[in-house]
């Protein structure tokens, strides 16, 4: 839920999530595919609340969240619903952008969403008060980092180390953006990509989507439970 790239090359989309969570929470049910209102859904289900932070729909469309909007906010329980399930809510539809702009956000904590739909990119906002949403460029790499664990001076920080490795990559696959989520960093645990405070909150996960026109497919990898998992959904 911290850590997010989209990169879009010739053929492929892909979307990838370094999940960083207190060590000691209930651990996520790899991903299976679902059944929604609006059709199949494949995400990994959180094991506290049952929710989930990544999507992939079988029209195309993918989702992934980060906690918090623009800057740390006061952590003020108790909350309507966990991000999670409202994340559920937001997705389980054709254009999860509209449904953003929609939806009673009232009591819900503060979140970010980077949604792929219908081949188009946008990101959507809750501070706690207000919306924001606006499509992004697909003609560029980006990187997001949940701003309750990381300040502004370590996420332009973050942003450098993406710079670097685009430059570093003349050939960008699913594999090479997985190992930039693994290894990117200054060797300082605390803010590396793959990050560890002491035991107890540390990335826990690493997720992947790839989506092409021969289908998608969603690679989860368990730090924590040392287990790799894929699901797909293929184009006939």
């Amino acid at each position: 839920m911290c850590t997010v790239t989209f990169i879009k090359t010739s053929d492929k989309v892909f979307i990838t999530s370094n999940r960083d969570e207190l060590a000691l929470r209930p651990a996520a049910l790899p991903p299976a595919i679902y059944g929604g209102d609006s059709g199949r859904i494949i995400f990994p289900k959180d094991g506290l609340a049952g929710g989930t932070w990544m999507a992939l729909h079988e029209r195309g469309n993918a989702m992934v969240l980060l906690n918090g909007a623009f800057e740390r906010h006061i952590h003020k329980p108790p909350y309507r619903l966990s991000r999670g399930l409202i994340f559920l809510q937001i997705f389980d539809s054709a254009t999860p952008v509209f449904t953003f702009q929609q939806i009673d956000l009232d009591q819900i904590e503060p979140f970010t969403l980077v949604i792929w739909q219908q081949h188009a990119l946008w990101e959507a906002r809750w501070d706690g008060a207000n919306k924001t949403w606006r499509p992004m460029p697909d003609d560029v790499m980006h990187i997001w980092s949940s701003a309750t664990l990381y300040d502004e001076e370590v996420r332009h920080k973050r942003e450098a180390w993406f710079d670097r490795w685009q430059a570093a990559s003349p050939v960008i696959s699913t594999e090479s953006i997985e190992q930039f989520h693994t290894f990117a960093g200054e060797g300082d645990a605390a803010t590396d990509l793959r990050m560890n405070r002491d035991g107890l909150l540390q990335t826990v996960s690493i997720s992947n989507i790839t989506i092409s026109d021969t289908g998608s497919i969603f690679r989860y990898n368990d730090l924590l439970q040392g287990g790799f998992y894929t699901q797909s959904f293929q184009e006939s």
